[in-house]
């Protein structure tokens, strides 16, 4: 394994603080926790805390700024920040018009943000969560989809919803409602290594994909022989609009890259997907393509739609300023 890190113990918090050094003026590292949060916190509006393990990167200290987060605490690679964290996390970002936490769907983080909502609760801080669960590989067992990319959308959504001044219940019910209308599925055709572990998690054959893979290095459900890439999209495609009725809609298209996967390829990939749903019906008001969700250096990618009806559509049109996304 070759990396571009110190020690092993170091890379999550150095990587914190790489990225507050870069923004002084908005962000924050909060002393030597594993939490980032806005420079200015706006104390006229919702607050909105996000977070989990590393790994993900730009996920999710990267949307930490205006129309989006205003906090994000990290655990280590993979792994769910500890409910005290996300505690800390939650005071340091408290206003009294509350906090609501965007949880992905992994029984680590729904965990820690639940107890970490309740102990609020018992200090005195309003705060709620919803949980995003937009994996439409995994649905079948005992937690449901997982929540993967189309977590991003759901904060530039709920954060743009926040800063207009809404209360919390509303804050949240625009969040859940971008969660329902939200349909992501991913493909590999390498693994991630974990710096702790130091080799792959799993095995791709050289001529097969993995469809289905997760965030934290998880294999795929189904291995197939690869094939092009306007194959590998359709069938991406067509189980996604299976999920939800899409036609005569206006959508926004997220091509996200998991790590180590070119531009140049997320290109050809958004060509395909841009012409197919075009010949569906399904009308793009927006697309978006790079890496926004990573699992570390992981060759793969996913594909992201959201419905959008006129709210939800303005609400994402909003600006926002932060490292990783701007509008």
């Amino acid at each position: 394994m070759k990396k571009f890190i110190n020690g092993i113990s170091d890379i999550e918090t150095e990587l914190l603080e790489g990225l507050a050094a870069a923004y002084p003026q908005k962000l924050r590292k909060v002393g030597n926790q594993k939490i980032i949060v806005r420079a200015q916190l706006n104390h006229d509006k919702v607050s909105l805390l996000s977070g989990g393990g590393s790994g993900h990167e730009p996920a999710h200290a990267g949307y930490v700024g205006y129309g989006m987060l205003d906090g994000a605490v990290a655990g280590n690679i993979f792994a769910s920040p500890p409910p005290l964290a996300v505690f800390k996390g939650i005071t340091e970002v408290a206003t009294e018009k509350g906090v609501l936490c965007i949880v992905k769907n992994y029984t680590g983080d729904v965990m820690s943000f639940e107890m970490a909502v309740d102990m609020a609760h018992g200090h005195g801080v309003k705060a709620d969560m919803v949980v995003v669960d937009d994996d439409i590989a995994v649905q079948d067992v005992a937690i449901g989809r997982r929540g993967v990319a189309g977590t991003i959308l759901v904060h530039k959504i709920a954060g743009a919803a926040a800063e207009t001044g809404a209360d919390l219940d509303m804050v949240k019910a625009i969040a859940q409602r971008t969660i329902e209308n939200l349909r992501t599925i991913g493909v590999a055709i390498s693994p991630c290594t974990v710096p702790a572990i130091g080799h792959p998690g799993f095995e791709i054959p050289e001529k097969f994909m993995e469809i289905g893979i997760g965030i934290h290095g998880e294999p795929g459900i189904k291995r197939e022989p690869i094939t092009s890439a306007d194959g590998i999209a359709r069938k991406m495609l067509d189980k996604i609009l299976s999920h939800i009725e899409y036609a005569g809609n206006d959508v926004v298209v997220l091509v996200n890259g998991m790590g180590a996967t070119p531009m140049m390829e997320l290109l050809i990939i958004n060509k395909f997907v841009n012409a197919y749903l075009y010949r569906q019906g399904v009308k793009i008001h927006d697309t978006l393509i790079g890496n926004f969700m990573t699992s570390i250096d992981m060759a793969g990618f996913s594909i992201t739609l959201l419905k959008l009806d006129d709210s939800l559509r303005a609400f994402y049109d909003a600006s926002a300023d932060t490292f990783a996304l701007k509008k």
